[in-house]
């Protein structure tokens, strides 16, 4: 029987993970630099029209995003990038050999969770890595860290942090391959990752069904992120980070 997964390990892992959502998740707010070159031979007529275009986008980096409250930008996160990690998650079962080894679907839709929380705790201004290796802890896995095991003040931690991919724009290529290497780290907490939030009863009978079972897979991850992003919002909240308190 193996032995019991301590905190200090979960601890250990989630500041990893955390650690490579950094500098990634913040490069979809870079879209105005991206298109906004100071080039003399760009069409400042047609660049005109792009800008023009992007105050009506709602999108991290646009006038309109910075119009929207707490509340639409997760709304934002679940719906839009919450589907291509519910996707990838549940399109696992066409894995074969490697995913009856592996348990696919549990890493890479905890991952998806994961990345999505660290969306939604920085929408709440929360920018410090132990609180949000804290929310990690009690929304994937119920674990309520101390907060000194969560900061892991003198831990040196043994994994290394996914490489982002290089350039300004993340590609779907290589932002898969980080995907992957970021759900391959929570193989180190493998035996807790079916407590992460799941769709329901029937989202799980539905995945049982031939043909329509890739379906209902991806059902329950798209629930099950809406869930988190839910716990999340009341975790957050009851922990002092209120986006509506004065």
């Amino acid at each position: 029987m193996a032995d019991p997964i301590t905190d200090e390990r979960i601890a250990s892992v989630l500041r990893t993970f955390v650690r490579g959502c950094e500098p990634v998740l913040p490069r979809l707010r870079d879209i105005d630099a991206d298109v906004a070159p100071d080039d003399p031979e760009v069409d400042q007529n047609l660049l005109r029209k792009v800008r023009g275009r992007l105050v009506e986008v709602r999108w991290p980096g646009s006038a309109s995003w910075a119009r929207m409250d707490v509340e639409q930008r997760v709304y934002w996160w679940v719906n839009r990038v919450g589907k291509l990690t519910a996707l990838a998650a549940s399109v696992t079962g066409l894995a074969g050999a490697l995913g009856d080894r592996l348990p696919l679907q549990a890493v890479l839709g905890t991952a998806g969770q994961g990345m999505l929380l660290c969306a939604i705790a920085g929408e709440h201004g929360v920018e410090d890595r132990a609180t949000r290796v804290r929310l990690l802890a009690a929304i994937l896995f119920e674990r309520d860290l101390d907060p000194a095991v969560a900061a892991g003040d003198g831990v040196d931690d043994p994994e290394t942090a996914p490489e982002p991919p290089e350039g300004r724009r993340v590609g779907l290529k290589p932002a898969a391959k980080w995907f992957w290497r970021q759900g391959r780290l929570l193989l180190a907490v493998q035996d807790e990752l079916d407590k992460r939030p799941h769709g329901r009863f029937y989202h799980r009978a539905l995945s049982m069904v031939p043909v329509v079972g890739l379906a209902g897979d991806y059902l329950g991850e798209r629930s099950g992120l809406k869930r988190a992003a839910k716990a999340a919002d009341h975790w957050l909240r009851s922990a002092g980070f209120d986006p509506n308190r004065v």
